[in-house]
C-alpha cells in the first residue's frame, strides 16, 4: 500500500464535499508530476491524507482512499471545462485522475504550522518551500505519525 497527500482548496472541493459526495474522481490535475503519480504509481486502496490548501488554516482535514485507479479524466475532451485542453485526444490522452473514496473527517484540521513543528515530518514535500505539487507521496511514518494527531 501507498500513502499520498492530496491537496484540495476547501472553497473548490473540501472533504465535507466528499463525505457528502462519498466518492468522486479527482480531475483537474495540470500538472505532469501529479498527474504521473496519479497514472503510473497510485493504486486502488491506497490511502489519502485530505489536504485543505489555500485558506485561512490549511491542514490535513481527513482521509480517502484510492476506490479507481487511473483512467482519462473527461475534462480535458471539455471545451466548456476550465480544464480542457486541445491537444488531448480520446487515443492519446494528457491528463488522468483516480477516483477517490471518503473515510474520514477529523474534527480538528492538522494545520501546516503544527506538521512543520514534528522532527519526523520535517523531510516531507509538504513543509519545503516552494513545494507547490497537488499530490504528493507520503511514506508510511509520515503518514502514521499525522494520524497520531488527529
Amino acid at each position: 500500500m501507498n500513502y499520498w497527500l492530496m491537496k484540495s482548496e476547501p472553497d473548490v472541493f473540501s472533504i465535507d464535499t466528499l463525505k457528502t459526495k462519498k466518492k468522486s474522481g479527482w480531475d483537474g490535475v495540470r500538472n505532469y508530476q501529479a498527474r504521473n503519480y496519479m497514472r503510473d504509481d497510485m493504486k486502488k486502496g491506497d490511502m489519502v491524507l485530505f489536504y485543505h490548501s489555500s485558506c485561512d488554516v490549511p491542514g490535513v482535514a481527513g482521509l480517502a482512499k484510492v476506490l479507481k485507479e487511473s483512467h482519462p479524466d473527461p475534462t480535458q475532451f471539455d471545451p466548456k471545462s476550465d480544464y480542457y485542453d486541445p491537444k488531448a485526444t480520446k487515443d492519446t490522452p494528457r491528463w488522468f485522475m483516480v477516483e477517490v473514496e471518503f473515510v474520514e473527517k477529523f474534527n480538528v484540521v492538522i494545520s501546516l504550522h503544527t506538521l512543520k513543528s514534528i522532527k519526523v515530518l520535517e523531510n516531507m514535500p509538504l513543509v519545503q518551500k516552494g513545494s507547490r505539487l497537488s499530490i504528493n507521496p507520503v511514506s508510511e511514518v509520515e503518514y502514521k505519525t499525522i494520524l497520531e494527531l488527529k
